[in-house]
């Protein structure tokens, strides 16, 4: 029987998307500065070591750059550019992207070494790589190769990237928009193990949630308790809370645990557990992970990698940026 041509048209479609997929990882290569920089590894890691020890929470913030960029134009370093229409302008960045000035010291480095060279957009990719090994957690061959992006997308911030008050359709529709899946949602989220987040990303949760006139009862009590004094009504919504409680500098699979407490911080994070969407989607990767630290390394180190690999610019696109806040002149 002759194929239909919608069926035909289909495949081609599947066919293309597959040759690109492997073109886009055959030009990405873990050794592409091994000859041009030798040692842009010892460098990066060296100034992620200084950073760290100046502020332990710069860990947390270096991997939300990379994740951030690669959801927006894909992984091209959009999300270092100035300028009021930028992504650090977008509502998700806004008086909350971090790290900026620590990329701007690697890439000093770096092109003190060799100018010209490595892209800003690798940069951000090895530095998360090491803030998660050198927090306790995995590693990973970092494919690099990719070249930086001549245009930030404030709206593509605004409607791309993940809400921290979003079901969990709607963070996964926006994994899936970039190629990734709901395993990645689960995996990618627990980067959430460090860090802090500000009130006014979970406040919503502690007084008349969803206009029930109490807390989120998915929320332990005793974390209710402690957060609506820290964040009360009318409160410093800039205030801070570990995203997870009790291991807020490690990277390990304690996040998850908490979320089969009810401790999970953010919407986005108790829901991944606790919805009823979860019953059939996410709650059964979280209890793997929670159960099994080896499982949630190998998973999120391959989910970083998937990361990474999003509509990077090669070749002869882009450029690579001498200073990582503008394109050249």
């Amino acid at each position: 029987m002759k194929p239909s041509r919608a069926f035909t048209s289909y495949s081609s479609v599947l066919i293309t998307f597959f040759l690109l997929c492997l073109g886009v990882r055959s030009q990405l290569r873990s050794d592409y500065y091994a000859t041009t920089c030798p040692n842009l590894l010892k460098i990066v890691r060296k100034e992620v070591v200084s950073a760290l020890k100046n502020e332990m929470r710069m860990a947390a913030s270096l991997i939300r750059l990379h994740f951030h960029d690669c959801f927006v134009n894909g992984c091209d370093a959009s999300v270092l550019l100035d300028g009021s229409d930028g992504e650090k302008f977008a509502f998700p960045n806004l008086n909350s992207a971090r790290g900026f000035d620590v990329v701007d010291s690697i890439k000093n480095v770096v092109e003190s070494a060799c100018s010209g060279v490595v892209s800003c957009a690798d940069i951000l990719a090895i530095a998360a790589r090491d803030v998660v090994l050198l927090s306790g957690g995995p590693t990973w061959k970092v494919l690099l190769g990719r070249r930086d992006g001549l245009v930030a997308n404030k709206t593509g911030s605004n409607n791309g990237l993940p809400s921290p008050f979003a079901t969990i359709d709607e963070i996964t529709a926006k994994f899936e928009a970039v190629g990734l899946n709901i395993s990645d949602v689960v995996a990618l989220s627990g980067a959430h193990t460090i860090g802090l987040a500000r009130c006014v990303t979970f406040s919503t949760r502690l007084f008349n949630f969803s206009g029930t006139g109490t807390a989120d009862t998915t929320m332990e009590s005793n974390m209710v308790s402690d957060l609506q004094s820290l964040c009360p009504v009318n409160g410093d919504g800039d205030k801070t809370a570990a995203l997870d409680r009790n291991s807020t500098d490690l990277f390990d699979n304690h996040y998850f645990k908490n979320l089969l407490n009810g401790k999970g911080l953010l919407v986005s994070d108790q829901i991944l557990f606790s919805s009823d969407v979860a019953v059939t989607t996410t709650k059964r990767i979280v209890e793997s992970y929670s159960n099994n630290l080896n499982i949630f390394f190998k998973d999120f180190a391959s989910s970083m990698i998937r990361m990474g690999n999003i509509g990077p610019l090669t070749g002869s696109t882009g450029e690579i940026r001498k200073n990582c806040r503008v394109v050249n002149s």
